[in-house]
């Protein structure tokens, strides 16, 4: 058969396996994310069906889906948003990072896998699922409670510490050394402060300049800016995935509302070819040896992650109910920590099944965190009355139906929504 016709039909059959697994993980509310993994161990090396003629065309599209993620991250925040976020949030992403990032470095080291790839994994659990998240939220009809700003304003945190994170860990990964490591760290830097200068001075022009009322012009005009951007900056060892973040930031307002729309559904395709592509590097015999430390890991980081979310909360005065929804919130883990790993298997490719276990069990266990923290623990909490003390509702506290309230930091008192 013409390598041609084998390209085609491999493509074809894997878009379309794609999309029936998308269907099916939203019939039974699941992320598609753990599905996508397991269609690429499959058709990998190893697997039941390995790929031959589409294996480098997946690989460039995998380069375009996180590309494409990176840059709707960017669209979906202004700059002054993220000023605002860094300012008030500032402490809660420090205690996220110490909590969050420290269990996966400590692994790495303790499997001996040097420091490299402690830096890796790190940020592998370090990196909430924005996309599963937003979902689960939405799921739940938590919009528009109280400590749902909050939620968001620790991933805010996380997705502007990526534009440092990503530039680092590239360097890293190149064997660029201390110096060279630094050098790249202050490039990333200098340029994402420059381009939350001109966004916060210079938004409306930039937005201007890339405008227009014909959207072919305009996906054409952003996804060409965009790959631009992402190829210069990967030549200049700051990352793509970072160049695309700050095109996207760097747009504003209709422009940003338009190319949103626009670009939305291609991410969806490139993302989801991405998380078939990690796959096809996993060889599927490495995962179980590495399932009980993948286990262990995410029992530690879940637990992280709810201590990351109550500390955040209190912060904001949201009573204790309120404190462990955020919590269980921020449990999930997925798109992100697939990048950086992805970034990081080539030179380190250890990383690869433990990433992808690890995953796994974080994008099922997040979701069932979010709905269930806050019952189970309120219901471990619950002590019985002591003998003749008065029972019932209202007894020893509020009136019955009423939220539990806690002084905020101004007097007020906060309900937990």
């Amino acid at each position: 058969m013409h390598e041609t016709t084998t390209l085609l039909i491999e493509l074809g059959a894997i878009i379309l396996g794609l999309g029936l697994i998308g269907r099916f993980a939203g019939r039974i509310g699941l992320s598609p994310i753990p599905l996508y993994l397991l269609a690429g161990l499959a058709f990998g090396q190893g697997g039941l069906l390995p790929l031959s003629a589409s294996e480098d065309f997946i690989a460039v599209g995998a380069e375009i889906g996180v590309i494409l993620l990176l840059l709707l991250l960017g669209l979906e925040y202004s700059a002054s948003e993220l000023v605002g976020s860094l300012k008030t949030q500032y402490p809660s992403g420090a205690v996220d990072f110490v909590l969050n990032a420290v269990p996966g470095a400590a692994a790495a080291l303790i499997l001996g896998w040097g420091p490299v790839a402690a830096v890796a994994l790190a940020g592998v659990t370090w990196i909430s699922s924005s996309g599963v998240i937003a979902k689960v939220l939405t799921d739940l009809g938590r919009l528009g409670n109280r400590e749902t700003p909050v939620i968001l304003g620790v991933l805010v945190i996380e997705d502007l510490s990526m534009a440092v994170y990503l530039p680092l860990l590239t360097a890293l990964l190149a064997g660029a050394g201390l110096a060279g490591g630094s050098i790249t760290l202050l490039i990333a830097l200098g340029t994402v402060g420059v381009v939350l200068y001109l966004a916060l001075r210079h938004g409306r022009l930039i937005s201007r300049a890339v405008s227009s009322d014909n959207p072919e012009m305009l996906l054409l005009v952003v996804l060409g800016l965009t790959l631009l951007v992402a190829g210069v900056a990967q030549e200049l060892q700051v990352s793509a995935a970072v160049g695309a973040f700050l095109v996207g930031i760097a747009l504003s307002g209709e422009v940003a509302e338009g190319a949103r729309k626009l670009l939305t559904p291609l991410r969806d395709l490139f993302a989801a070819v991405f998380f078939v592509f990690f796959g096809l590097s996993t060889v599927p015999s490495e995962i179980p040896p590495v399932l009980l430390p993948a286990l262990l890991l995410a029992v530690v980081t879940a637990a992280t992650k709810i201590l990351t979310g109550w500390y955040a909360a209190r912060r904001a005065g949201i009573a204790p109910r309120g404190r462990l929804r955020a919590g269980g919130a921020l449990v999930a883990r997925g798109e992100f920590s697939i990048v950086i790993a992805g970034l990081a298997v080539a030179t380190e490719p250890r990383i690869g099944p433990i990433a992808t276990a690890y995953v796994l069990i974080m994008v099922i266990l997040g979701p069932l965190a979010a709905r269930w923290t806050e019952p189970l623990i309120s219901r471990l909490r619950r002590t019985p009355p002591k003998p003749g003390l008065p029972t019932g509702p209202g007894a020893l506290g509020a009136p019955a139906g009423h939220e539990e309230v806690t002084p905020s930091a101004s007097g007020s008192g906060s309900v937990s929504g």
